[in-house]
């Protein structure tokens, strides 16, 4: 199973959107089921999902939607819970094809928001530019990077960006420079409704061999410490300041844990699985109840890395 099906649907408004927007190239579904769209393989529909043809008709569809209508956007769903009861408005997927290119030259790799993060490793890898191994132990997209500033193995999106470029609510592109970013740890302080369209990283011309020795690492590192080939969703906590969420949660006996289909695993205490049949209200249930056995054995409060959208099933 993946997961319970959820019994809501939405009101179908694409008829509406598609008469505001004749010019729009993009595909629109209606009550578009996204739970195979996330490693976890839960959750319920999108009252609209919509895939931009390009950059330029995602800016188009954006300044052509009713500003009532609420908006967010998935990638490749590597560190989302969709709640049960789906997620209304429309939700915005950024295809590969439309999105996904990322190339070199020189010391600098560019490459679209649905571009994964361990492709970018890899184009770099390829003309010799260090400095960006770490995205080849990160299981999400560049424009999720950009968001959350992700990182891994001692380093962060913010160590190698360049500049982005995103489109904002009101369907206008703008070009951020790092500092514009404003990253902080698993966090940029760019307006949430920003959608990032691309980006420029800057690494070192390195030796090959010592790319690629560094990149083996990092994924010995993965398959070796993490609970890779399990529905999960990466590192569900942030590291407090100080502290390792893996260490407070296991010191709070909840490593192995079980709400419903989803349990703490066994392999890393901050990782969450759906052992098959779990529902996004089991996730996020055991999710909370992990912060709470902590908060009561440390007196530290974990927070959220992993994000979750949507209404209650």
């Amino acid at each position: 199973m993946q997961g319970l099906p959820s019994r809501m649907s939405f009101p179908d408004i694409t008829p509406t959107l598609k008469a505001a927007m004749p010019d729009l190239r993009g595909r629109l579904l209606a009550n578009q089921s996204l739970a195979e769209l996330t490693w976890f393989r839960v959750g319920g529909p999108a009252q609209v999902l919509f895939t931009p043809a390009d950059e330029d008709d995602l800016a188009y569809f954006l300044a052509h939607l009713a500003s009532d209508i609420p908006v967010c956007v998935v990638g490749v769903g590597s560190n989302l819970i969709v709640r049960d009861g789906g997620v209304s408005g429309v939700v915005i997927r950024l295809a590969p094809r439309a999105f996904g290119e990322a190339n070199a030259s020189g010391d600098v790799v560019t490459a679209g928001a649905a571009a994964l993060d361990k492709r970018v490793a890899e184009v770099a890898a390829n003309a010799n530019i260090g400095g960006l191994e770490f995205y080849f132990g990160i299981p999400g997209t560049i424009g999720g990077a950009l968001r959350m500033n992700a990182g891994a193995n001692g380093g962060e999106t913010k160590d190698v960006l360049v500049e982005a470029t995103g489109v904002s609510r009101d369907g206008k592109k703008h070009v951020f420079s790092n500092a514009d970013m404003k990253f902080v740890y698993r966090n940029s302080g760019v307006d949430p409704s920003i959608i990032f369209t691309s980006a420029r990283f800057r690494g070192e011309v390195r030796d090959a061999e010592a790319i690629r020795a560094r990149m083996a690492e990092v994924q010995n590192h993965r398959e070796t410490a993490q609970p890779i080939r399990e529905k999960t969703g990466g590192s569900t906590f942030k590291n407090p300041p100080g502290h390792s969420a893996w260490k407070l949660i296991d010191a709070a006996g909840c490593r192995g844990l079980r709400v419903g289909g989803a349990q703490v695993s066994e392999m890393h205490c901050n990782f969450l699985i759906n052992t098959g049949d779990a529902t996004g209200h089991d996730i996020e249930t055991l999710g909370e109840t992990v912060r709470e056995r902590v908060k009561a054995n440390s007196g530290i409060e974990l927070h959220w890395e992993i994000k979750r959208i949507g209404i209650p099933g």
